[in-house]
């Protein structure tokens, strides 16, 4: 623990003479409330911009035909038949 402590620079408080791990995990808690709020709130906004991205892409799509309509000819048994009439 007094090595992890030293590691992030831990000085011990008024009065103490070593670092106390109620001291240590108080300010690593609130650290990691902190962060997990955070981490929370940017992963939501991150979905949201990929369904809007994902949105924009349906209505692309539906706005292009899958399939193209071409004018129908007078070319065929029918036409040269009715032709004659």
């Amino acid at each position: 623990f007094l090595e992890t402590a030293a590691y992030f620079c831990m000085k011990p408080k008024m009065g103490e003479k070593e670092v106390s791990p109620h001291s240590f995990f108080s300010i690593w808690h609130e650290f990691s409330s902190d962060f997990k709020d955070f981490w929370k709130k940017e992963n939501k906004l991150i979905l949201q911009e990929r369904v809007k991205e994902a949105e924009e892409v349906c209505r692309q799509k539906k706005g292009k035909s899958l399939y193209n309509i071409r004018p129908k000819h007078d070319s065929g048994i029918v036409s040269k038949n009715c032709g004659d009439i």
